[in-house]
């Protein structure tokens, strides 16, 4: 599970931020506070915030350390120009134009039976990695052991075992991670924290090519396996019940191509007769192929305990429905490994002291300058210096400004 996550000199954030999932001390919905490794973790975060606020650039900035983290290790042999990889820094700002960019993450690994929490984070610079660090600690401990440290000047890998330590020193390049290079080399501490990465998902709705490569996205199985068809219209017919099926025609293969083509058919019954009426999928409405999209990531995050970052969740989606998505994560009974949402949105009927706890609800800002700033509600001071109430009305008093992070409007007048 994520417990915490630092980014600091990314796209709009110059100063560091954090994105904290552990629990603080507060009464509401103590049910579904998740206890492991001797921490206190959340399964939701959601953040709110104006447009152009930032929201998305958390978002981007998880997605990038994780994608470095998987792909870093064939980095120093392609013979690109490191500004094509290097992440955007604050560029408003003379100095953090050319300072590095940090990425720290907090978390434990699912199904590990001895609840270890790991910290793992690394510093970029205009030339390459400037900084990466690993360490652990046992449920019981309460300090962390460093596995490997380095920077410009040191490598220190006593955690990594020493028949492996010289292939890291002879293959290690400035672009490249220990802990990429490792899960290549199948050093099992390294591999641990590449693979967390991969356990997790991202789905960006304000992107539309996203949306439409992902409304063309089948979930595993989906062709030859009438269980996983049988699923999906049961997942379905949790908000659209006139889906009762799917029927699948293999198209004929095209000279040019030696892909498979499939065309599929959603089922409704007809009215007034036992037969089936079909549709092509890529007919049904918006909403009903977003929810299609999500279902692969949703099943494999519910499976393996991973997190699921979600851009703009709202987009295109019914409250209702949205609140049942975030349900899903919060009801234990469902959620049984442990997997955690954290999305961006526009939702405000979301933003409720009936679904969500104080430190589950997050708020970006950007200042005149172009700086973006992440924090809590559970954090937040009003005015009198008084910390927000649990039996407030989050969504009211958000609106009119109690919290920031609202966009400042004028009249849109052009003519």
């Amino acid at each position: 599970m994520l417990i915490q996550f630092n980014f600091k000199n990314f796209k709009s954030f110059r100063d560091e931020a954090t994105l904290d999932l552990s629990a603080a001390k507060m009464t509401e919905f103590s049910n579904r506070v998740i206890s492991v490794g001797g921490e206190k973790i959340l399964p939701v975060a959601a953040v709110y915030g104006a447009n152009a606020s930032g929201k998305s650039n958390v978002y981007s900035a998880f997605e990038y350390m994780s994608e470095y983290v998987v792909h870093s290790f064939k980095y120093g042999d392609e013979g690109k120009d490191f500004d094509d990889i290097r992440p955007l820094p604050f560029l408003f700002d003379v100095s953090s134009e050319k300072a590095e960019t940090s990425f720290e993450v907090y978390f434990t690994v699912p199904g590990d039976e001895t609840e270890k929490c790991y910290n793992y984070g690394f510093c970029i610079g205009q030339t390459g990695v400037t900084e990466e660090w690993l360490n652990y600690k046992a449920k019981t401990a309460r300090k962390y052991s460093n596995i490997f440290y380095r920077d410009e000047e040191t490598l220190e890998l006593a955690g990594i075992p020493e028949r492996s330590r010289e292939n890291i020193k002879i293959a290690l390049e400035k672009e490249v991670l220990i802990v990429s290079l490792g899960a290549k080399l199948k050093i099992a501490k390294c591999k641990l924290v590449r693979d967390w990465f991969l356990n997790n998902e991202f789905t960006d709705f304000g992107d539309a090519v996203t949306n439409f490569f992902m409304s063309h996205v089948l979930p595993a199985g989906f062709i030859d396996d009438e269980k996983i068809r049988e699923n999906v219209v049961t997942y379905f017919s949790s908000f659209d019940e006139t889906i009762k099926g799917f029927e699948i025609t293999k198209l004929p293969a095209q000279e040019d191509s030696k892909e498979e083509k499939y065309l599929i058919d959603a089922l409704h019954n007809k009215i007034g007769s036992e037969e089936m009426a079909k549709i092509p999928l890529g007919h049904e409405s918006a909403g009903t192929l977003k929810m299609f999209a999500l279902y692969p990531e949703l099943q494999s995050v519910l499976q393996n305990g991973g997190v699921f970052f979600v851009d703009e969740l709202n987009a295109r989606l019914h409250p209702l429905l949205v609140r049942s998505f975030i349900l899903t994560f919060l009801n234990p009974e469902i959620n049984v490994n442990h997997a955690q949402l954290v999305f961006t949105t526009h939702d405000t009927w979301q933003l409720s002291n009936q679904l969500l706890r104080r430190d589950e609800i997050w708020f970006t800002e950007k200042d005149d300058r172009g700086l973006s700033t992440l924090y809590s509600l559970a954090d937040f001071v009003d005015e009198d210096g008084s910390r927000i109430r649990k039996d407030e009305s989050y969504e009211k008093n958000y609106l009119l400004g109690k919290y920031g992070a609202i966009p400042s409007l004028k009249t849109i007048d052009f003519f």
